[in-house]
């Protein structure tokens, strides 16, 4: 039985019941939730319904930085693999695997690539890394194995690497960073790969957007659709702390929740749960992880639920793409803005080669924006700044400072040497 395909009372009654038991295991074994629960005088058996949640404080990235290791519900010897957060919002957090946890991790990845139809006889061609602490990597790797399929491990970059792999090999998918897709498209139009009648017939992004508030492709998503509408696109969501992937299936109309793997609260400015529809920090509690479970914990990101049943059939509920992350909030001008819209700009401007978005204060206390961008050869500084900062008004009716530097310059701000992803937002408020 897939527990995504029962009705939605079933789905809410078999998460309680994993949740009733991820309570008891915490209770039994993690340090921090044992002094939590007697902090605040809970009864941990008191918490058996989804609704019951409330009643818990949350955990904040800062408590797994500072009581790290008291997250742990095994011995040390149990952990036989560690891995990091990618630090993006501060110090990495380390987080320890046990073997159950793996394949716990290996099932996610199966079903999220299932989701996007995937099966045994494709071919995944993987452009991210495996190493580096990096736990994706490694799960998609899991994932693949346990479908059955085949996998490709390239890693991340090098363009021609890739297309001399996709030539040779002829995967029928590949999997990174959507932005990528299109420098991918610009070095095969630069030496003449017709890429358009490749083995490729999917792209599974992780990392960014390719879709609206509305389920329509973005800026980005439009951009690797026009050049290449041959193959399907399906936008991924997911990361380290929570331990499960929300995929999008054939009907593009948000990610899909594993039931079995994750309980999704969406709060409001006032810590209270939003009607479902409504935007909202995620706040995530993990089931069936054994080595450090979390319960209500902030990831920060901004998204909606989606209630209702898919066309997939599928009844479990669904995310949003998301909107931005809570602390990356900008107010520029008066205007509220989060940094996936500069992207979304950006990303769909033909002269703009790599960027960087600073948000820092000004003199007067208030948000400053400057975009740091490399440029093509065919257009000038002051036009290209001219060009942009009149996208950005139409789009966003306010423009950030935008300041023109050699690409080479933005390619080393783009990767530095310790990073797992592209840095393309740095936030110094």
């Amino acid at each position: 039985m897939d527990i995504e395909f029962e009705s939605i009372e079933q789905i809410q009654e078999y998460q309680e019941d994993l949740l009733r038991k991820q309570i008891a295991y915490l209770s039994a074994h993690s340090p921090y939730y044992k002094r939590l629960f007697a902090e605040h005088r809970i009864a941990p058996a008191s918490i058996r319904t989804i609704a019951d949640l409330q009643q818990l404080p949350f955990t904040e990235k800062a408590d797994l930085q500072r009581f790290n290791d008291d997250f742990r519900c095994v011995p040390k010897e149990d952990i036989i693999d560690y891995i990091t957060t990618s630090g993006t919002l501060g110090e990495p957090v380390i987080f320890g695997c046990t073997e159950a946890d793996l394949q716990r991790l290996a099932y996610n990845e199966h079903k999220s690539f299932a989701c996007a139809g995937l099966q045994k006889g494709d071919i995944l061609q993987l452009m991210t890394t495996i190493d580096k602490r990096f736990m994706a990597g490694l799960a998609y790797w899991m994932g693949i194995r346990r479908m059955g399929a085949s996998i490709i491990r390239v890693g991340n970059g090098i363009p021609e690497l890739q297309w001399d792999t996709i030539l040779r090999l002829h995967p029928t998918a590949i999997m990174c960073v959507p932005s990528f897709i299109l420098r991918l498209i610009e070095y095969a139009e630069q030496h003449d790969i017709d890429y358009r009648h490749s083995s490729i017939r999917k792209i599974i992004g992780i990392g960014e957007g390719l879709r609206d508030q509305q389920f329509q492709l973005n800026l980005l998503g439009q951009r690797i659709h026009d050049k290449w509408p041959e193959v399907e696109l399906y936008a991924t969501y997911s990361s380290t702390e929570m331990s499960a992937t929300f995929s999008e299936c054939e009907h593009a109309c948000g990610g899909h929740v594993h039931p079995e793997l994750i309980i999704v609260e969406i709060i409001g400015e006032d810590d209270k749960p939003v009607p479902d529809g409504e935007p909202g920090e995620i706040v995530i509690t993990t089931l069936g992880v054994e080595g450090m479970p979390l319960l209500r914990f902030r990831t920060g990101d901004i998204a909606a639920k989606v209630v209702a049943p898919c066309a997939c059939g599928r009844n479990s509920y669904r995310l949003t793409p998301l909107i931005g992350r809570k602390h990356n909030m900008i107010k520029l001008k008066g205007t509220t803005i989060y940094p996936p819209a500069i992207n979304d700009v950006l990303d769909n401007t033909p002269f703009v080669g790599n960027y960087v978005v600073v948000v820092r204060h000004s003199d007067a206390g208030t948000d400053e924006v400057i975009v740091r961008v490399s440029l093509r050869d065919f257009i000038g500084n002051d036009e290209a700044v001219k060009q942009l900062k009149d996208h950005f008004r139409s789009r966003l009716r306010v423009a950030p400072v935008v300041e023109v530097l050699p690409a080479d310059v933005i390619q080393q701000i783009n990767f530095p040497a310790k990073s797992r992803k592209p840095v393309k937002f740095i936030d110094e408020r």
